[in-house]
């Protein structure tokens, strides 16, 4: 990182890759419109993989943490498969938008995760942050029908692979998040684990029916932009948790559900219901009330 970069800038930085990683659920699903599930998949981290290469420079794996490097390869490979499977799986595009709001549990969980892992004190809101969390998802998942529980199995039971694959995402993360704080120790393996993602999506398209990638003007802009999202995502984060306020950061960062939807509804011409914005609300309603249970009395806003 430059040394000249400011701290203002670093926080530029890292709420730039908020709204970078806020277009990747409309792209994710637009690329695998034009080349299937996998295959769309696979192009996207190639990609994302080529430009961290260029902008982080090649992994260096002797310096990685040998636990880091096994548990967390293995947790962002399978975290990565069930975000992009998950949007590729579904149905259509409002249910891709749908699957996107269960992947934003992950704050829950990964505080959860946080007090079972890694010792975590936590207060009572802990409790009502999780149901109301939770209650979100029912919302989103029933649609404009009837709000129930047993609406959400429905619909869930219309298409179980994409949402099952869009919750174990969401614990997926947690996970990873929890080992990465145990295990890293200040290493950042994200160009070796794109490059794994890539490696593991090609083999599983290349085993299975093999669907044609027909390339054309409006597939390679919406692939270039969607690995570009996700390659520019992780390196102005990388710069921003260097310098920047984390603070803000992570609190502007519980409102990506809102900017995710938002361009999803926009780039996928998907309208979206008073139901879903509600939803929404609650999910992030709830991890604000788990970071807040998380929270030591008296931290500075301006950590």
């Amino acid at each position: 990182m430059s040394p000249s970069l400011s701290r203002n800038a670093a926080t530029l930085c890292g709420l730039m890759a908020i709204v970078l990683w806020s277009t990747i659920v409309g792209l994710i699903r637009g690329v695998s419109e034009h080349f299937g599930a996998v295959g769309g998949a696979a192009l996207i981290y190639t990609v994302g993989a080529i430009l961290l290469t260029l902008l982080l420079g090649r992994p260096r794996l002797r310096g990685f943490p040998r636990a880091y490097l096994l548990l967390g390869s293995l947790l962002f490979v399978a975290y990565e498969w069930c975000l992009a499977l998950s949007l590729g799986f579904a149905d259509n595009r409002m249910q891709a938008i749908e699957l996107s709001v269960i992947n934003y549990l992950w704050p829950c969980f990964t505080i959860l995760l946080a007090i079972a892992m890694n010792g975590q004190r936590a207060r009572w809101p802990i409790v009502p942050g999780i149901a109301l969390a939770l209650l979100g998802i029912v919302w989103v998942a029933s649609g404009e029908q009837s709000i129930s529980m047993q609406q959400t199995l429905t619909n869930a039971a219309s298409n179980p692979l994409a949402y099952a694959l869009a919750f174990s995402g969401a614990v997926l993360w947690g996970l990873y998040c929890n080992v990465t704080k145990r295990y890293a120790e200040s290493s950042n393996g994200v160009v070796l684990f794109f490059i794994l993602v890539a490696a593991s999506l090609w083999l599983k398209y290349l085993a299975g029916e093999r669907a044609p990638l027909v390339f054309s003007l409006p597939a390679s802009l919406e692939l270039l932009a969607a690995g570009a999202a996700m390659a520019g995502g992780y390196a102005l984060w990388n710069l921003g948790i260097l310098r920047g306020n984390l603070t803000l950061m992570a609190s502007a960062s519980y409102f990506t559900p809102v900017l995710s939807a938002l361009f999803a509804m926009l780039w996928l011409a998907t309208p979206l219901g008073a139901s879903f914005w509600q939803g929404v609300a609650m999910v992030i309603g709830g991890s604000l009330l788990c970071w807040l249970a998380t929270r030591e009395n008296g931290a500075a806003a301006s950590d």
